[in-house]
């Protein structure tokens, strides 16, 4: 009897939606693809079968880190968790949309500062009030963050200034990758040691795996398969429904690249301050961005130069850096204040809207 109900916990409601709505999704967005259908119809379901694939991958990766520590499951995270976000990355460089990659980074961040933490600050501050977030891990992760994104800045600010570095932009940009994968790596080691940033009580979020081995594994498998042929329909997509409907390269990279790739991983964010664990869900929501300025961006690089795709830079555009220090500075003076409520979570929310409004014409 044990067993049988073990078997029967193996998956829970929102698995069997994610698994059965992913592979629909899979589908759909294979025909519109092989099959030559609108492009529009295209990107809509490509795009939802990668939401959905994050998602699942997400999900195995947690399940994998539930069977060694909150430790593991943040370096499976950081590893995996943006794997459909850089199959994205890498074939919009293939196809030369170098702007919406840079946007999609930039997006990507926004999305997790400004969205999520306000969604979950809101979620979290109408069910349970005023919510605490004194973590000395968090605010540790914020100010990474911050001095990561001072790196990424430094080739812009040589861009704009026309200073002798200027000409060199993706030699410096390349030098700037490696240091701050570098700087990633010397991260890493404390962040095993240590748990996941944030985590104060290890019996709060630790659980039984509801998974065994080979399922897990067998699933995050399948899903970054699944990932890297989708992300390449939802790229073929992408261009010509961005001149149909008249969306900018910014606005696409921005928002939709963004929140397709890696939104609704961090759904788990929102869900856990629902039940109240603000601190946790403060650090699982900001650890995602820094993942992003330290390991994808660099890596995106890396890559654009060492396989010829369309050289990707560190230069951005003013209005991109300003926004991203503009999250980043609400979101510290958030985390230094140490408590949260709906209204700065709704703050937040309509702080996006107003940026993603800023680029929806370019």
């Amino acid at each position: 009897m044990a067993i049988k109900t073990a078997e029967k916990k193996r998956f829970i409601q929102s698995d069997y939606i994610i698994l059965i709505a992913g592979a629909v999704a899979v589908i759909a967005a294979g025909i519109a693809y092989y099959a030559g259908l609108n492009s529009i119809i295209a990107f809509i379901t490509s795009a939802l079968a990668v939401t959905l694939l994050a998602s699942l991958v997400g999900r195995s990766v947690e399940q994998l880190g539930d069977r060694f520590g909150p430790g593991a499951t943040g370096v499976l995270q950081s590893a995996l968790g943006n794997l459909p976000e850089l199959f994205i990355a890498i074939f919009a460089l293939k196809a030369g949309l170098v702007e919406v990659v840079k946007a999609a980074l930039v997006g990507s961040i926004l999305s997790n500062l400004l969205l999520v933490l306000g969604l979950a600050f809101l979620v979290g501050g109408l069910k349970h009030g005023t919510q605490k977030l004194g973590s000395d891990r968090a605010r540790t992760i914020i100010i990474l963050m911050l001095l990561s994104v001072m790196g990424l800045a430094i080739p812009s600010l040589a861009h704009w200034i026309h200073s002798p570095a200027a000409p060199h932009e993706e030699t410096f940009s390349l030098i700037v990758s490696i240091v701050l994968l570098l700087l990633f790596l010397m991260y890493l080691p404390a962040s095993l040691k240590r748990g996941k940033i944030g985590i104060t009580s290890e019996e709060d979020i630790t659980s039984e795996p509801r998974w065994p081995l080979w399922l897990a594994v067998g699933l995050l498998t399948v899903a970054s398969v699944l990932a890297a042929f989708v992300s390449d329909w939802f790229v073929t997509a992408l261009e010509p429904s961005m001149k149909a409907l008249n969306i900018s390269d910014a606005f696409a990279g921005l928002v939709i690249v963004a929140i397709a790739g890696n939104a609704i991983e961090n759904v788990v964010g929102i869900q856990l301050a629902s039940k109240g664990q603000s601190e946790y869900a403060f650090s699982v929501i900001i650890n995602s961005p820094l993942q992003i300025a330290l390991v994808l961006a660099p890596l995106l690089v890396i890559i654009s130069q060492v396989f010829g795709f369309s050289s990707l830079t560190l230069v951005f555009s003013p209005m991109l850096m300003a926004s991203i220090f503009l999250a980043i500075i609400l979101a510290a003076f958030i985390s230094f204040d140490g408590e949260s409520n709906w209204l700065e979570g709704a703050a937040l929310i309509a702080i996006y809207i107003i940026i993603a409004t800023a680029f929806w014409w370019g």
